[in-house]
């Protein structure tokens, strides 16, 4: 068994790859360096020289407010080259699992979302995250989209490293509290994609750790697992100001995880915690410079 993994450089595909060489399964996984999935003969030259038995696509264009300036760019990434992906996988005959995003909905109301509710994405990213999934959806009908939310790995750039790094310069920061969704964690996730694409069944499906947090409680969470002392101020979306529009409600239903026999993963609070063991591990708060209480 062969899997290629896209994005390998980023948190998810990172620890997709890591997931899969646990199991002693082959991973080959590849960033822009080894192949620009806006290519589509870089595309198809790449994994037909890897000769995978399927793949699993984590690569995106996730600068959601710098994609509202930069729509072509986003576009080419997060549309162009899921297209590019599947066209090969459907000459292969290989599934391809796909991650899109909470924000392919337009974020009204305070029910969870089902994998099969409308679409309406309210930004550019989010806009070019569902064109994606339906590129896939188009192209192939052996394929898994999985819609994940708030992630946080050991590698690369997140909310949580973010408000650690924070902490180093400041006493008092302003989080929105009227965003409501599930922090991730993408070493749980990756766990579920890889349980997930060694079967069939395939469709479309809602992954996020356990439990619901607005931003403010996440942040909150984060300097008290963290033991950082940090004065939190809640404030309104609209009182902080972002260029894209964000979705209010992120909450994502996922009993179909259960239904097609796939576990629920553990609570975020749980992931945070062991989040925070892992960095402090592999030494980012020595490194990062960033005091802690405890």
């Amino acid at each position: 068994m062969k899997i290629f993994v896209t994005g390998v450089r980023g948190q998810l595909g990172h620890d997709v790859v890591k997931e899969l060489e646990k199991r002693g399964i082959e991973a080959v996984g590849v960033d822009i360096q080894e192949m620009d999935i806006t290519d589509g003969g870089s595309v198809e030259k790449v994994i037909k020289a890897a000769a995978p038995d399927k793949v699993i696509h984590c690569a995106a264009y996730t600068a959601v407010d710098a994609a509202e300036d930069n729509e072509e760019a986003c576009r080419k990434v997060n549309a162009d080259g899921p297209r590019n992906i599947a066209r090969v996988c459907r000459e292969l005959d290989i599934p391809m699992l796909y991650i899109s995003s909470d924000y392919v909905f337009d974020g009204k109301g305070s029910a969870g979302w089902k994998p099969d509710d409308v679409c309406n994405p309210q930004s550019v990213y989010g806009l070019t995250k569902y064109e994606g999934e339906l590129a896939v959806k188009e192209l192939l009908d052996k394929y898994f989209i999985v819609r994940i939310t708030w992630t946080f790995g050991v590698n690369g750039k997140n909310f949580v490293k973010t408000m650690l790094n924070l902490s180093k310069n400041h006493d008092t920061i302003r989080v929105v509290n009227d965003q409501f969704g599930s922090p991730s964690y993408t070493y749980d996730l990756a766990k579920l994609l890889v349980d997930m694409v060694l079967t069939d069944r395939y469709g479309i499906y809602h992954a996020t750790n356990e439990g619901i947090a607005s931003w403010y409680d996440f942040a909150c969470a984060i300097f008290r697992e963290a033991g950082i002392e940090m004065n939190v101020v809640p404030v309104t979306t609209e009182e902080y100001g972002a260029k894209a529009k964000r979705p209010a409600n992120s909450r994502m239903d996922k009993e179909k995880l259960v239904e097609n026999g796939f576990h629920r993963l553990p609570t975020w609070q749980d992931a945070l915690a062991r989040y925070i063991r892992a960095l402090q591990e592999a030494g980012f708060f020595e490194e990062a410079g960033i005091a802690r209480q405890s």
